[in-house]
């Protein structure tokens, strides 16, 4: 899907005026990316322990850490874009209660998960806020339908023990007491940190456009990276900056340029889950039980 999207862009936009952009890079902004992608793995960690700790698990802050970069290094490197996080999960279920562990990274993914879509919802209808009433209408709709459907699976799917234990888990790890604000505060500075990044990469590649605008068009591009039909989105991201940037009426040549100035600083950012995968495969110094997670009650590290 990467590779197909890639050759349709080189079709949609002139390639060689989007390299253009690259002789040029501030390392500037490069640098100041790269640091509060640090910040993104970070805080991303610190909300998979939170969950965790919420399901009964304790994990050390420093093999959280770890594990993300791991994950996100590999969700950069292999298909799908979800290789990390599976293998993240299954790491994780190896040396503590499985169902919990698998629990504990598929809600921390929905918390973000949740407020991304949110900000992107929010960006397309003030984006989109030119389209005639008729076509505002249909999208209403079809969103309330979608509503409704869900609503119903879920009350449906309550009715099931197992599915009951479920939501009822989802509840404690994201819902109830102090775990919503919590999530949620977390989740909105991990968004924001990956739309100031985008921010930011336009402005390594000398784009000027307003910062607001910019940080409105990057929540739903990097929706597209969701998709688990590429790699790390290449190909599809660049695609939909290109449409978007036009029919925001900028340039496309500016958005695909952007996209993949974001795409490489992903790409580097995630380096150093790279030095925990060699770490690991040859255990020099690499995460252990002892760092890794226990049970609610043991010894946490």
């Amino acid at each position: 899907m990467s590779l197909g999207s890639l050759v349709l862009l080189a079709f949609v936009v002139d390639l060689r005026s989007v390299m253009v952009r690259f002789t040029e890079l501030d390392p500037g902004w490069v640098a100041a990316a790269l640091t509060v992608s640090f910040v993104q793995v970070f805080l991303s960690a610190w909300r998979w322990r939170f969950t965790a700790n919420r399901l009964g698990l304790l994990i050390s802050l420093r093999y959280a850490v770890f594990e993300y970069y791991l994950a996100t290094f590999l969700n950069q490197v292999l298909p799908g874009g979800i290789v990390g996080d599976v293998s993240r999960a299954w790491r994780h279920a190896k040396g503590t209660e499985k169902r919990a562990a698998l629990q504990a990274v598929a809600f921390e993914r929905l918390s973000g998960l949740v407020v991304m879509s949110a900000a992107a919802s929010f960006s397309a209808v003030v984006l989109l806020r030119e389209l005639s009433r008729g076509i505002q209408e249909i999208s209403l709709g079809i969103v309330l339908l979608l509503s409704v459907s869900v609503g119903l699976s879920m009350r449906r799917a309550q009715e099931n023990r197992e599915t009951s234990q479920l939501f009822s888990d989802l509840r404690r790890a994201l819902i109830d007491g102090i775990a919503l604000p919590v999530q949620l505060i977390t989740s909105a500075t991990v968004v924001g940190t990956y739309l100031l990044v985008f921010v930011m990469a336009a402005r390594a590649v000398q784009l000027e456009t307003d910062g607001l605008l910019l940080a409105m068009l990057a929540a739903p591009i990097l929706m597209t990276m969701l998709l688990p039909v590429t790699i790390a989105g290449w190909g599809l991201r660049e695609l939909a900056a290109a449409a978007l940037w036009s029919t925001a009426g900028l340039s496309a040549i500016d958005g695909v340029a952007v996209s993949i100035s974001y795409g490489l600083l992903a790409l580097v950012s995630s380096l150093p889950g790279a030095c925990v995968f060699v770490f690991t495969l040859f255990r020099i110094g690499g995460l252990n039980q002892k760092a890794g997670p226990t049970r609610a009650g043991s010894d946490a590290p």
